[in-house]
């Protein structure tokens, strides 16, 4: 697809952040303002940037400015340049801190709330020069966000296809049945996930790696779901089966502290697909730094094995 040609001096920074000033505050003259521009040179970069486009990305009305289709459009990658631009220079600031590398990853919410927070902490001190930047989503987009380049390392609950991918083994976990205060099912012999697909259950969206284990093994017990509310982090769940709306499963390391705070029950289950494999993934042309990382975390976690084996 060819693109048009396009006179690209006409979209400085300075003119794209007014257009997307303009689209959020609905009016050129608080638009200028914040962009600490006078009225009338406002108005005129707005009319040469839809000039150089060759359409008008604004419609004009005597209450104020309203976005065309094109004005959409260019609001929602305006946004994007002026994010990229933002990070850019936060990383020409760090330089003159001693960083000389941002490094982004994404991670699973079971990764973030068991393992990684020390982790990352030990690798910081031994590496300040690397400037670790951390989001949180759910596994399948964590495997995704490394193999489109928007992540430069992934840690996760394994199960998302890793094809092309270099991933190796990180942690485990073992998941775990919370239950609010005086349930049917409180006691602490393990019980088999089926025994309890008759309760409504509390989970985490779509895409999250402990869901889809559980959607995978009520299948396999020709049952379903019964799935009662959908949340973002553990302690929402935690929160949801307080509240006597149903039953969940989180990892046991993870789910310990708020059974504790939530005064909850927590009761082991007997299926061998509850003990998970965590893995860190890293694109086949990762470079050193990416590597290192990826080799501090497996190292660090292989070492962990070792000393609990030896307890």
């Amino acid at each position: 697809m060819s693109t048009p040609h396009l006179n690209l001096a006409r979209f400085d920074f300075v003119s794209v952040r007014l257009a997307v000033v303009c689209a959020r505050a609905g009016n050129l003259t608080e638009a200028a303002r914040e962009c600490n521009l006078v009225l009338p040179a406002a108005s005129r970069r707005l009319r040469d940037l839809e000039r150089a486009l060759g359409a008008q990305l604004f419609e004009r009305h005597p209450r104020g400015l309203k976005p065309t289709a094109l004005g959409r459009a260019f609001t929602k990658r305006g946004m994007a340049i002026l994010h990229e631009l933002d990070n850019l220079l936060v990383e020409l600031a760090d330089t003159t801190k001693g960083v000389v590398r941002h490094l982004q990853v994404f991670a699973s919410t079971a990764a973030i709330t068991q393992f990684l927070p020390a982790l990352l902490a030990e690798y910081a001190d031994l590496h300040p020069e690397v400037q670790v930047e951390l989001e949180e989503q759910v596994s399948q987009q964590v495997v995704a966000a490394v193999r489109e380049g928007r992540a430069e390392l992934g840690v996760f609950v394994s199960g998302p296809d890793l094809r092309g991918l270099d991933a190796r083994d990180f942690r485990s976990d073992e998941l775990v049945l919370i239950l609010p205060p005086g349930h049917r099912l409180i006691g602490r012999t393990p019980l088999p996930f089926a025994d309890a697909l008759d309760e409504p259950w509390i989970s985490l969206n779509a895409g999250a790696a402990l869901l889809e284990s559980q959607q995978r093994a009520a299948m396999a017990a020709g049952r379903t779901l019964k799935l009662r509310m959908q949340v973002r982090s553990f302690d929402a769940v935690g929160h949801m089966v307080a509240a006597g709306l149903g039953v969940a499963l989180l990892p046991k390391e993870a789910a310990l502290p708020i059974v504790k705070a939530m005064k909850l029950h927590w009761r082991p289950l007997a299926d061998a697909w509850v003990h998970r494999q965590l893995q860190v993934v890293v694109r086949p042309d990762a470079d050193e730094t990416v590597r290192a990382v990826r080799d501090f975390l497996v190292s660090v976690s292989q070492n962990a094995k070792s000393r609990r084996s030896r307890s």
